[in-house]
């Protein structure tokens, strides 16, 4: 039943998904980052499962074409799919939150959102502020709990932090978590994002009308949060394939990347203060 479920999904997913970056669907080798942590995404669009002894939290649905992948992501790593408890997202856009369905009528897993993006997939991506009325709608999702700026979520030991970081979506969360091994703590980031995709306006979207001062937020709260392990909702962010090579290779753990952390959030903060400077002249 499980497996025909999965081939509808696969034949009803959109043709516009055959436009996509050809990244967001290539499969990524899964593997251990540090701990309980793994990734389980493609070659871009980032996923991450998080074990613990009361089954497994899930990071990004991606793609509704994702599913199977992170299925097989999830399987190939020796953990159950239908293990999966909890399932949380970066932010809701399709490509990180269109499977989130299909992932729940599997598992059964319990959908928690941030509070400004719970309408967005809730609606299949039709309340989206930018692409609502622009044919990128998805099967919408029931949000079993609402988050809010700061909550917790807790499973079998591990302990997650939703933290606000809006612009890019008006819920964007970036997550964190302390991760020990071999007697060292670590401090794990996954940034949400901060991008400013093409047509946004930073000032007067009536739609939208504190974008620029969000993601302004957006950069106080990264800047303010302690990093070692350096992740986010694309793997492009954090040079995933770069990285893995040298995992292979047999270097020491190259996702301990706290400058690489600093220089992205301060590299994307000067490219919002140029935009913004740019849409502030046209306006004048």
């Amino acid at each position: 039943m499980i497996l025909r479920y999965l081939i509808l999904c696969l034949l009803l997913v959109p043709q516009l998904e055959a436009q996509n970056n050809p990244e967001w669907t290539a499969n990524h080798q899964p593997f251990r980052i540090v701990g309980n942590l793994y990734y389980v995404g493609s070659n871009d669009l980032a996923s991450y499962l998080i074990a613990t002894p009361e089954g497994l939290i899930l990071i990004n649905s991606n793609l509704q074409s994702s599913v199977p992948q992170i299925r097989h992501n999830v399987e190939a790593l020796g953990f159950h799919f239908n293990d999966v408890k909890i399932l949380l997202i970066s932010h809701a856009h399709r490509d990180h939150d269109a499977g989130s369905a299909s992932i729940k009528q599997l598992t059964g897993a319990k959908y928690e959102v941030m509070d400004a993006d719970v309408p967005v997939v809730e609606s299949g991506g039709k309340a989206d502020f930018f692409y609502g009325g622009r044919s990128l709608s998805y099967t919408p999702a029931k949000v079993d709990r609402t988050l809010h700026d700061g909550d917790e979520v807790k499973l079998g030991g591990s302990i997650l932090t939703a933290h606000l970081t809006p612009g890019h979506t008006k819920g964007c969360t970036t997550w964190t978590m302390r991760i020990t091994e071999a007697s060292r703590t670590y401090n794990v980031v996954i940034i949400g994002s901060t991008g400013i995709n093409p047509g946004y306006k930073l000032l007067g979207d009536p739609k939208y009308p504190q974008m620029s001062a969000d993601y302004a937020r957006t950069f106080r709260t990264l800047k303010s949060l302690p990093c070692d392990i350096f992740l986010g909702a694309h793997g492009s962010y954090f040079a995933l394939n770069e990285k893995f090579a040298q995992i292979r290779q047999g270097s020491a753990n190259p996702f301990v990347d706290p400058q690489g952390y600093a220089s992205f959030v301060e590299d994307h903060e000067q490219a919002y203060r140029r935009e913004l400077a740019k849409q502030t002249a046209t306006k004048h």
